[in-house]
């Protein structure tokens, strides 16, 4: 197993796995929203980045994340946007891995911390998460 970041040449597999994801979620994003999303993932200057989880040769899980500002601290944080691995290849680990790389990735930044959301009903990532990062307590509010 490897993670890698994610390049302009993935895109097919991409595809696959965002799809994937969607379906997970029950969502459906529009396909110009999908390309902008991609494109963003590979500019250098977008803070927003994606890496690839590989069984061997076969992307098998991806992970998106992106730095912003915080009014606490000087440096940016890295919020843990997306995170799917493929159901034929999950309980190996790669999860695991791909949180791991954001951790690695956001620490070389200069990144002081890395924060997700997820589902309640995502019991089964909940059971990694905690044992991965502490809960914060917060709770998500949205409009609109």
């Amino acid at each position: 197993m490897a993670i890698r970041a994610l390049n302009v040449d993935d895109r097919t597999v991409w595809d696959r796995l965002w799809h994937g994801y969607q379906t997970f979620y029950e969502v459906s994003i529009a396909p110009e929203v999908s390309n902008t999303t991609f494109a963003r993932l590979i500019d250098p200057a977008e803070p927003m980045h994606g890496a690839l989880a590989l069984q061997g040769s076969e992307p098998v899980g991806l992970a998106h994340f992106i730095y912003h500002r915080s009014t606490w601290t000087s440096g940016d944080y890295c919020y843990l946007q997306d995170l799917f691995v493929d159901s034929t290849h999950r309980g190996r680990g790669l999860g695991r891995q791909l949180i791991e790389h954001v951790y690695e990735t956001a620490r070389a930044a200069g990144s002081p911390r890395v924060h997700w959301l997820t589902h309640e009903t995502n019991t089964d990532a909940m059971l990694l998460y905690d044992r991965v990062a502490d809960r914060s307590g917060f709770v998500q509010y949205r409009k609109i």
